[in-house]
């Protein structure tokens, strides 16, 4: 097999660099004036392109705002599951992926906020393929916080009589309503609050004399 010529493979790589800026472009806009409000001709004018540029990479509307859902899942995978590489522990991996959210958050890396906050926020009530997503997406994240914590406890870190699913439904709540107030009330306290009640839960020890752990729910 003959090698692709090399303006061929320039060229291929030039429209991946073009489609990740219009992207990320696209994610940042999102947080700030919904997914709903994305459309070739917006993209184009916010990314200074021709709207048959931005049409080039994105057929239809739809194809924009589910593409988006994946950059921005991307950046949030960098940003808030990175960190857990070194974890050696389920605890450590659960403390750590909190507080890295929590940073993620203070550190704006989205212009308008966590844009699963507010984007399962916009479409909590509209069916569809962009619904299916977003909900595809929270499922893996509340997994993945529940099956720590029931891991945890099997580890003999936190109380094995916690319900795991409860103990993710919380850890939750406190993320989404730290991004919420930090950003709607422009309170930085939310976040060190939100820190503490995280740090509270996961410092739950096994207590003398418990029974079995709860099967995670």
């Amino acid at each position: 097999m003959s090698l692709q010529p090399a303006t061929n493979r320039r060229i291929r790589e030039d429209g991946q660099l073009a489609r990740a800026e219009i992207l990320q472009s696209a994610a940042q806009l999102a947080t700030v004036e919904g997914l709903e409000g994305l459309s070739i001709a917006r993209i184009a004018e916010a990314t200074g392109r021709s709207k048959s540029g931005v049409f080039a990479h994105f057929k239809s509307k739809l194809e924009l705002q589910l593409a988006t859902v994946d950059a921005a899942n991307a950046i949030y995978e960098r940003e808030v599951f990175g960190p857990t590489a070194s974890a050696t522990s389920a605890l450590e991996r659960l403390r750590t992926v909190c507080h890295a959210a929590l940073s993620y958050f203070e550190r704006r890396v989205f212009i308008g906020g966590c844009f699963f906050v507010s984007s399962m926020a916009e479409f909590r009530a509209r069916k569809g393929p962009v619904q299916d997503r977003l909900i595809e997406i929270n499922r893996a994240w509340m997994d993945y916080l529940r099956d720590n914590v029931a891991e945890a406890q099997s580890d003999g870190d936190l109380d094995p009589t916690l319900d795991p699913g409860q103990v993710a439904f919380e850890l939750n709540a406190f993320l989404e309503t730290a991004d919420v107030l930090y950003w709607l009330m422009d309170d930085p306290g939310a976040i060190k609050r939100a820190g503490a009640a995280i740090d509270r839960i996961l410092d739950d020890r096994p207590r003398t004399g418990t029974a079995q752990p709860n099967a995670p729910s």
